[in-house]
């Protein structure tokens, strides 16, 4: 493969798509290594900052163990079905879908498989949820962060044609072109807004503010970014990532201001001063 550059500045680097275990024959994609070290350090955040937010670690890793493969089924189906003809039409093995080593997973729907986890073991285990979505919403960013990158190591999910400043040289179809690497937006995007949402947690006002601000941040990022994309999932006419984050910005920043006009002071009720009140 041709080496992808960064004109502005200064280097370009030839990633391989993957690497094989010696002796076996068996490639495993940079991919899927770096999608799960994201997931690693995201998890690590989490159990690290639980006892600030009032829940266990235990919890949080039986989330985990449960929500992981459901986060991973929920992003490949979002995917999927929005990709149709691709992995059902003339032709093509149905079993295709399983195939995830080299991409195809689309992050809302591996967030929505994650919430919806959150949801059914909050409930079953009678906790308060708003909690471990606020602590997770920040690993989620980290994990965000890190993922992107293994979009560039598959040399996908870049942006259309530009001559910015950080535009980024690919050969395609035998001709060089440079595009936006909205990978990289996204990553430095959702970087600096874990880095945010860490602090703010420190002085929140009531459980579920943080998730709200997760929902708002990368909602806004992602309704301008996706915009940028050449590989957009599409009903119709309609970028359907894009239209979801532009609703989901709404919400959540509705959401967050009329909690800040409410005026009410709902830090007593912080699930975390509960738990250290209980003990």
């Amino acid at each position: 493969m041709s080496p992808i550059s960064f004109p502005g500045l200064g280097f370009e680097i030839n990633p391989s798509a993957g690497f094989t275990i010696p002796g076996t024959g068996f490639e495993i994609k940079w991919y899927g290594v770096i999608i799960a070290v994201g997931v690693l350090l995201a998890v690590i955040y989490a159990t690290k900052r639980s006892k600030q937010f009032g829940v266990t670690q235990d919890d949080i890793l039986n989330m985990l163990i449960i929500g992981l493969p459901v986060s991973v089924i929920c992003a490949r189906l979002y995917y999927v079905v929005f990709q149709w003809n691709e992995f059902f039409g003339a032709g093509i093995k149905w079993w295709h879908f399983l195939e995830i080593r080299t991409g195809g997973l689309a992050i809302y729907g591996g967030v929505i498989g994650a919430a919806l986890t959150v949801f059914i073991y909050c409930r079953v285990k009678k906790l308060k949820m708003t909690p471990f979505l606020d602590v997770v919403s920040i690993g989620f960013l980290l994990g965000q962060a890190i993922g992107r990158w293994g979009n560039f190591m598959n040399r996908e999910a870049h942006g259309s044609v530009t001559t910015n400043f950080l535009r980024m040289g690919l050969v395609e179809n035998g001709q060089l072109q440079y595009f936006h690497p909205t990978f990289l937006y996204e990553s430095l995007w959702n970087l600096v807004g874990f880095v945010l949402l860490h602090f703010l947690s420190k002085k929140r006002k009531y459980d579920g503010q943080i998730s709200l601000c997760y929902l708002a941040w990368y909602g806004l990022g992602r309704l301008f970014i996706e915009g940028l994309r050449t590989d957009s999932l599409y009903i119709g006419p309609l970028r359907v990532s894009q239209w979801l984050a532009g609703a989901s910005f709404l919400l959540a920043a509705g959401v967050l201001v009329y909690m800040a006009r409410s005026g009410k002071d709902r830090k007593r009720e912080l699930w975390v001063n509960r738990a250290q009140d209980a003990q």
